[in-house]
């Protein structure tokens, strides 16, 4: 017997029976769905309307449940590990180099070597610092880091949350990342770790400033807070075309946002020592570090969610429709990676004051002039 149900804003899927309850047939697209509304049910030679509420089993939801936070947590903790390795690597091939091969095949052991290195080492505790706070700001930092995935679609039915406010959501989120850095260097009681927490601090607020009018200026044509329907609305052209400009600044504004070069302005060594972490050692380091590296996943995922059409592939055709959807978001996510890295190895620092006169004399009138236009066009 094949049933006909609605699910949230997709009224026809097909569920079976099978061992007493209902299974769906598309659950490893819709894991977040756990009660379904049956519509009607379809037998050999007649329809049958009921308006029942099936409640699928606890073994079903719990399973559903881990498997869907599992499928999204483990492979993320894998990736910030080896893109470390990915980094040191193409650096190397930048300067001609070998980068890291001795620790396994090729090298490909060294993210742990590193992180058993951090684990063991001897966590340093300034006397002079306000402890509580020393040792909460790294964790804080870090859970922020990973809340963001809880609404970041990887795939179709590949989120923990996709909810309709999903944009706002990261917005919140995101200007909750600088306390983490401030309560780091005011507890530090450290002078290289204030200046350098005021200056990330100062950095994140201006540039998040842009970003979010750059991210409305892609959602107004589309009229959605939704992440997943800002992915589907881009099946038959990517918002790379239209939104090519807004492309290159919404990028240059995330390198910004996650304190990369050429904006490493917080972490200065010459001028800083290392910033806001310079009084860290140990996993109190690798929190940091480990929560930049997830931010500028993150980030990455963002511009492939918004502008090179996420989990899409470029054409429907054959040879692209046969590759996993989850793929082509990791492949576009690898692609702004690699750019990170270029820009690092390419581009020197900017100077502090040019830096801020870039966001509040170039990029805020550039974003609010598209902004504008992006309204002009919706409201038509």
């Amino acid at each position: 017997m094949v049933f006909i149900v609605e699910i949230n804003k997709h009224p026809w899927f097909f569920l079976t029976k099978k061992e007493g309850f209902l299974e769906p047939a598309f659950a490893r697209n819709y894991r977040n769905i756990f009660r379904v509304r049956v519509v009607c049910f379809v037998q050999p030679r007649k329809m049958r309307r009921t308006l029942t509420t099936v409640t699928l089993s606890p073994l079903l939801t719990i399973r559903l449940t881990l498997r869907k936070r599992l499928g999204v947590t483990i492979p993320l903790l894998v990736r910030v590990r080896m893109r470390t390795l990915r980094e040191r690597k193409v650096m190397a091939s930048m300067q001609r180099r070998k980068g890291p091969n001795r620790v396994g095949p090729i090298g490909l052991l060294q993210p742990l070597a590193d992180g058993a290195k951090l684990a063991v080492k001897e966590p340093v505790l300034p006397t002079t610092s306000s402890l509580s706070m020393f040792l909460f700001a790294p964790r804080l930092t870090f859970l922020l880091r990973v809340v963001f995935w809880s609404v970041l679609p990887l795939g179709p039915g590949r989120v923990l949350t996709d909810t309709p406010l999903g944009i706002l959501f990261l917005f919140r989120v995101s200007s909750l990342g600088v306390y983490g850095i401030m309560m780091a260097g005011w507890a530090s009681q450290s002078q290289y770790a204030f200046l350098g927490c005021l200056r990330s601090a100062a950095q994140m607020i201006s540039y998040e400033v842009r970003i979010g009018l750059v991210v409305l200026t892609v959602v107004l044509p589309v009229r959605s807070l939704n992440l997943s329907d800002l992915v589907e609305r881009q099946t038959y052209t990517w918002n790379r075309l239209p939104f090519a400009p807004i492309l290159i600044l919404f990028f240059i504004c995330c390198l910004a946002e996650t304190n990369r070069a050429p904006f490493d302005l917080p972490e200065a060594e010459a001028e800083l020592v290392a910033g806001y972490n310079v009084e860290y050692s140990s996993l109190g380091f690798a929190l940091f570090f480990l929560g930049e590296y997830r931010n500028m996943i993150r980030m990455s995922t963002i511009c492939a969610v918004l502008f090179l059409g996420g989990w899409l592939p470029p054409f429907a055709i054959v040879p692209f429709i046969w590759v996993p959807r989850g793929l082509w978001t990791g492949l576009k996510t690898a692609f702004f990676l690699f750019v990170y890295i270029w820009v690092r190895r390419c581009v020197p620092r900017y100077r502090y004051d040019h830096l801020m006169r870039l966001g509040w004399k170039v990029f805020l009138p550039l974003s609010l002039r598209r902004f504008w236009r992006s309204r002009v066009f919706a409201w038509a």
